[in-house]
This record gives C-alpha cells, sequence and structure tokens, in this order.
C-alpha cells in the first residue's frame, strides 16, 4: 500500500499526471470533497489533477500521519503550493499557501480503488 501511495505523490509532485493515475484501478473512484460528485474511471481522474495542476504546483509535500487497515489507508499531509490559478477554497490574489491533506486510499488487485481526499484550510503565506 505504501510503495503505491509513494509513486502516487511522487508523480503528483512531479506533474505527472500519466504515472499518478497508473496506480489507480480502471474504474477508480476519485472523491475530492467539496466537487459535486466523485470522478470515476482513470480519465476523470486525470481531468481532476489537470485542474489541480493548472491551479497548483506543490513545493512541499510532509507525510504527518498513517494508518493502516486490511485493504485501506488513511494518510495525513502538511503541503506547501504556489498558486497559479483559481481553485476552490484557495484566497483570491494568495501567491503561495500552506494547507493540510487528509486521504482515505482503498485497494483493489493491488492498485488503488478509491481516493478520497479532504484538504483545508488554505493558508496564504506571502
Amino acid at each position: 500500500m505504501e510503495s503505491l501511495i509513494i509513486r502516487h505523490i511522487q508523480a503528483e509532485l512531479d506533474g505527472d499526471i500519466e504515472a499518478a493515475v497508473s496506480v489507480y484501478t480502471h474504474d477508480v473512484e476519485h472523491d475530492f470533497v467539496g466537487s459535486p460528485s466523485p470522478s470515476i474511471g482513470q480519465d476523470a481522474a486525470k481531468r481532476v489533477y489537470e485542474r489541480l495542476d493548472a491551479a497548483l504546483s506543490t513545493e512541499e509535500m510532509t507525510l504527518t500521519r498513517i494508518y493502516h487497515g486490511a485493504e485501506h489507508c488513511v494518510t495525513e499531509h502538511e503541503f506547501i503550493a504556489s498558486v497559479k490559478g483559481a481553485f476552490p477554497g484557495i484566497p483570491e490574489g494568495a501567491a503561495r499557501i500552506r494547507g493540510r491533506l487528509l486521504h482515505l486510499f482503498e485497494f483493489r488487485d493491488r492498485l488503488i480503488s478509491r481516493e478520497n481526499v479532504w484538504a483545508g484550510p488554505f493558508t496564504p503565506i506571502d
């Protein structure tokens, strides 16, 4: 589980969307809490990452906690990002932000079958 999560997070940091979704099942449920509904499937997840990549450039991502179950893993991260565009919850005019992320990952067939992301609050740091 941890190696998949590490590969996924590193791909996000590198801006490599293809690699980020390569650890997902074909029918992954990607739920960025606050979105109208979860995205279903790798192509829909790619679109989520394209919007995120257009809005933010993550500079630092620090794992603060990790909890395991039989088929799931919960991680907590703190991050710092440069703001490139608009995104819900990002204060208008902020150049850089700090925030926290809580991820709930579920696994099936040695891949991530669900990612539930809770983010915020986003705080300007510049």
